[in-house]
């Protein structure tokens, strides 16, 4: 297994890479300081498994970095660790194709756990997140249903109704001409907007809703 780190504090990088061998004696683990050095990094090694990235680091947008990765390595997996906990950059970071959003503040368990949770193929989703939908949702007089004010992209529309129909991610994205990737953030962003935790769940709320 082949990770990448990128932040321009060598303390983190050190501390994060030596947490990260904990997954495994074959863990090979790359780092670099800035977006640059990353890329450069991940167009070299195009064996990476997956890719952990501050946000925010000096003279770089960690937003467009993302888009680039995208660009670059369409299938590798991208984790956010940040020092932000504003729910508005989970939201950008995962419509910017993240795959996870890690707050720098989380315990060590956890940020492995996240890394392999998204190594298995899933989207990770911080807890602030599930407490933010948990207060909105609170304020809806119909919990059954989506509460109110939520609203699905066309895409993210498109991407349910092939749900509905039973498509697999890999599936849902040959029809539409998007990678996995798109995929899994599109179904992560509609989990919250219907508030529901599974794609079943999700397609029952669908019917229910008359969103399709």
């Amino acid at each position: 297994m082949k990770l990448l780190i990128i932040d321009d504090h060598p303390v983190v990088r050190d501390g994060l890479a030596a947490l990260l061998r904990q997954l495994g004696p074959e863990v090979t683990v790359l780092m670099a300081e800035g977006v640059s050095q990353g890329l450069g990094a991940a167009d070299a090694h195009r064996d990476l498994d997956i890719v952990i990235l501050d946000l925010m680091m000096p003279g770089s947008d960690g937003f467009a970095a993302l888009h680039e990765f995208g660009r670059l390595q369409p299938q590798l997996p991208v984790v956010v660790l940040s020092s932000s906990e504003d729910p508005r950059d989970v939201r950008r970071a995962l419509a910017s194709g993240a795959l996870g959003y890690i707050p720098k503040s989380a315990p060590p368990r956890t940020i492995l756990a996240a890394v392999q949770f998204v190594l298995a193929g899933n989207v990770y989703v911080p807890p602030l997140m599930a407490q933010e939908t948990v207060s909105t949702s609170d304020q809806a007089e119909d919990h059954s249903l989506p509460r109110s004010g939520v609203s699905l992209t066309g895409r993210q529309i498109d991407v349910l109704r092939l749900l509905c129909e039973g498509r697999s991610n890999k599936e849902i994205g040959r029809t539409l001409g998007v990678s996995q990737k798109t995929v899994k953030v599109h179904l992560t962003a509609i989990f919250k907007a219907l508030n529901v935790a599974n794609r079943l769940q999700a397609a029952a709320m669908a019917d229910k809703a008359g969103l399709i």
